[in-house]
């Protein structure tokens, strides 16, 4: 058993260092060899197509059984990168999949993966590869843009039923403030209330309660009652959180009780609340990756928006490196504070670690009473129900445990 555990360690190992490190590993082997399976051969051939330096092969995967003739190169045809991009899918668990997949177009130089139907159509669709996609988009020809589409309807059809139902519900809790209605309905009765307010109407006799008044819970709220207005900068250092946000933003333009209006930016700002409203797809292709960024100007156009700065929620998803007027920003989102507008910046939207940020321009927001921190899309719905609840964003976060710049 022991020489079992022991030779499936110098198999790991082996995958993992490559080819090169078979003499070396081998000298640990009670065999003097580290054997390969013809599964894990294929494995082994699909790592070194990314990973290996060799860079002698144009093959991704056509001599996946021997092991032989690994590095991808950019001469491969069609059917190696096919069987490659099923040698992954069926031999690596689906997050690892995703990994590989995107070192693949990193490292090797295999965008031009994404320009084949029959390639995008074997791709597993991820926020990684959406983003990819969008940077690459004008540059896709025309006999893929429906199977590029298709792969973003699929990423973003995850992302709305991962996300929906926790951001409904917190838009509901904030703004459900149970007002009374004269409208009877049993489902709505407040029980508390009505024997609170009839309790002087007890029947001793009867031992019995007389309501006099009933009281209900009104539901119905009412329509376009609070505008929130989500700023996406669009650098491309922000891509994932892009995504996030737009998924997020569609999801608000749901919801009957908000207002929605979705911007994104860099050195020029495009409104994009009619595709956002229609289809959030459409407005992820609406989205230019890379550029400049003038947060001001888009923080300046935004602010047309505000009918009632008390019922506003403005939402800036930014790492903050501004490279327009930085005290023009300082100050337009100070008085947009003051005068009653619920404010946070969001310098990173996605599962990743620790984002880049400019650190004095966050501090500066913070300090103005603009929180500004990186949370994971699973956090937004209960800062979202904060902001609208009127609590402290700051302290809320730092419950929640997001990232605070």
């Amino acid at each position: 058993m022991e020489e079992n555990r022991q030779e499936h360690t110098l198999k790991r190992w082996r995958l993992i260092l490559g080819e090169g490190a078979n003499d070396q590993l081998s000298g640990y082997s009670e065999s003097g060899n580290v054997a390969l399976t013809a599964e894990e051969q294929i494995m082994d051939a699909a790592l070194a197509a990314i990973y290996d330096d060799t860079g002698a092969a144009s093959n991704a995967g056509g001599s996946a059984a021997g092991g032989k003739g690994k590095g991808a190169g950019t001469g491969h045809g069609a059917v190696h990168l096919s069987k490659w991009l099923g040698d992954v899918r069926t031999f690596f668990p689906e997050d690892t999949v995703s990994i590989i997949q995107h070192d693949a177009m990193e490292r090797k130089g295999w965008k031009q993966l994404l320009f084949e139907p029959e390639m995008l159509a074997t791709v597993k669709p991820d926020i990684q590869l959406v983003g990819t996609l969008l940077a690459l988009k004008g540059k896709i020809p025309e006999k893929t843009k429906d199977t590029a589409r298709l792969l973003v309807k699929a990423v973003v059809d995850d992302l709305v039923k991962l996300l929906e139902t926790d951001i409904r519900r917190a838009v509901t809790g904030a703004l459900n403030k149970r007002q009374h209605s004269p409208l009877p309905s049993l489902s709505g009765l407040d029980w508390k209330r009505t024997i609170q307010r009839n309790l002087k109407h007890y029947d001793t006799e009867r031992r019995q309660l007389i309501p006099e008044r009933f009281y209900y819970f009104d539901r119905a709220r009412r329509s376009k009652e609070w505008t929130v207005i989500v700023d996406i900068d669009q650098s491309g250092s922000m891509a994932d959180s892009i995504i996030w946000a737009s998924v997020i933003g569609s999801i608000f333009a749901s919801i009957p009780a908000l207002r929605t209006r979705v911007v994104v930016f860099d050195t020029e700002v495009v409104d994009l609340t009619e595709q956002c409203e229609n289809d959030p797809v459409d407005m992820l292709f609406g989205i230019q990756l890379g550029g400049g960024t003038d947060i001001h100007k888009s923080v300046k156009y935004c602010q047309q928006f505000i009918e009632e700065p008390q019922k506003t929620l403005f939402i800036i998803v930014s790492d903050l490196y501004e490279g327009g007027n930085q005290s023009g920003l300082v100050r337009r989102m100070r008085e947009m504070r003051e005068s009653g507008v619920r404010t946070m910046c969001l310098l990173a939207l996605s599962d990743r670690g620790k984002p880049f940020y400019d650190e004095r321009l966050a501090g500066q927001l913070s300090r103005d009473g603009t929180p500004c921190f990186a949370c994971t899309p699973a956090l937004l719905p209960g800062l979202v129900e904060g902001a609208l609840k009127g609590q402290d964003l700051a302290e809320l976060a730092k419950r929640l445990g997001a990232f605070q710049g």
